[in-house]
């Protein structure tokens, strides 16, 4: 039985050793030359219900045994794998989407590694040298999830460039169906980890210039050509500005929710009518039922989706809060249920400043917006709302016209400690 190091352990140990740092990565390991019944006696726990996957009874890491896997229908589930003691590192390796994720290390080496020693028969090593993405073998046009899982490597691994190879198979792929065929929950998964990468912008770029976009996220892919009034956008391009606010949203190390909101807050503007154009009247509502698709379609958590819905609806207004008075600031909150949730309202902000610094020439521009509305938040929210119910109450008031005491009451003290309102 020989254990071997493989995968993004390998990749991301080289890549760390090449600039000096430290790995800090999850480990895989593949057994060769064994069987579940071996590994079941020296205390590995059995965790795989496709094919044989076991976790250390010590360290917990997966180890999986070597296998092949034959295509058997469309989609990300229409696999057959094989698991045998005959089936060697190299056919395992074989299976595997990318050169650079298709390196081993013995067991014994594992923790020191070195070039001389790297198990490479697909060229990864030159690959890693050069910042390139490329297939292993062919077979990577059985699983369409490897299209999306590159996508998002190319989001990690910004410098890094798409095998020309690479990106004419990804097209066949989508070209035959393959990606109709994933389902909603991987690709959740895969838009979710890619947008939580470095340079988020690059998943996307990848996936639109395969085709894939269009069939996944035909709401985004539209973006790209439509334009925007240049005093407000010098980058003009609906799509080019979203790509700028995404990693806008990564510099800023945005959460996933505020990240799937920049992702959605201008969807409506895709569907503007050609003759009113570079204007978007309306877009805000247009991007509500639109990413409202999107969310059923990829079935985005429920906190992605709300706070989505509120950027899209209101990030115009949250734009120009700078010119309201008490009582628009006052109405905004609400509309927001900032005083109810705070702290996504704190996101709903940071997701604006995004969009905002998400602009040529403004990506260094301050947002006094979202101070603004944070000062106006806490003014409203130091009124003792119970005291001004219950003494409205004792002047003979009910049912609404309490509430409206309430909101005089936090207009008041926005006006108070806002004087410029």
């Amino acid at each position: 039985m020989d254990i071997y190091l493989v995968g993004g352990a390998v990749r991301d140990a080289l890549l760390a050793r090449e600039h000096g740092e430290q790995a800090h990565v999850d480990r895989d390991w593949v057994v060769v030359g064994s069987t579940p019944d071996v590994l079941l006696g020296q205390g590995f726990v059995p965790v795989g219900r496709d094919f044989p996957v076991f976790l250390h009874p010590e360290t917990r890491e997966e180890y999986a045994l070597a296998r092949t896997e034959r295509k058997t229908a469309p989609g990300y589930h229409g696999f057959d794998f094989h698991a045998h003691p005959a089936v060697t590192l190299e056919e395992d390796l074989a299976r595997r989407d990318l050169t650079i994720n298709a390196m081993a290390i013995a067991q014994a080496h594992a923790d020191t590694p070195d070039e001389a020693v790297v198990i490479d028969p697909y060229g990864g090593l030159r690959d890693l040298h050069h910042r390139v993405l490329r297939h292993v073998t062919d077979a990577f046009a059985e699983d369409p999830v490897r299209i999306l899982r590159l996508a998002r490597f190319a989001a990690r691994f910004s410098d890094f460039s798409v095998a020309p190879e690479t990106m004419a198979l990804m097209r066949q792929m989508v070209a035959h169906g393959e990606v109709d065929h994933l389902v909603a929950e991987r690709v959740w998964q895969e838009l979710a980890r890619g947008l939580m990468e470095r340079h988020p912008s690059r998943m996307f770029e990848v996936l639109r210039a395969c085709g894939a976009l269009q069939r996944l996220l035909p709401e985004v892919d539209r973006l790209w050509g439509v334009p925007q009034r240049a005093d407000y956008h010098p980058e003009v391009d609906t799509g080019v500005h979203l790509m700028m606010v995404l990693d806008m949203s990564a510099q800023l190390s945005a959460s996933l929710p505020v990240r799937f909101a920049c992702l959605c807050h201008d969807l409506g503007k895709g569907t503007t009518p050609v003759e009113v154009l570079p204007r978007h009247i309306g877009h805000e509502q247009r991007s509500v039922h639109l990413l409202r698709q999107v969310c059923e379609r990829w079935r985005a958590p429920r906190e992605c989706r709300e706070l989505a819905e509120v950027v899209a609806r209101e990030h115009g207004h949250i734009h120009r809060s700078g010119e309201f008075g008490a009582a628009a600031l006052l109405r905004l909150l609400h509309r927001c249920d900032a005083l109810r949730r705070p702290q996504r309202f704190d996101e709903v902000l940071l997701a604006c400043e995004c969009d905002a610094r998400g602009r040529l020439g403004f990506e260094d521009t301050p947002y006094p917006q979202r101070d603004r509305l944070l000062t106006a938040l806490a003014l409203a929210q130091e009124v003792d709302t119970a005291r001004v119910a219950r003494e409205a109450r004792q002047d003979g008031l009910d049912g609404d016209r309490i509430g409206e005491r309430v909101q005089t009451a936090q207009q008041q003290a926005i006006e108070r400690g806002l004087p410029s309102a």
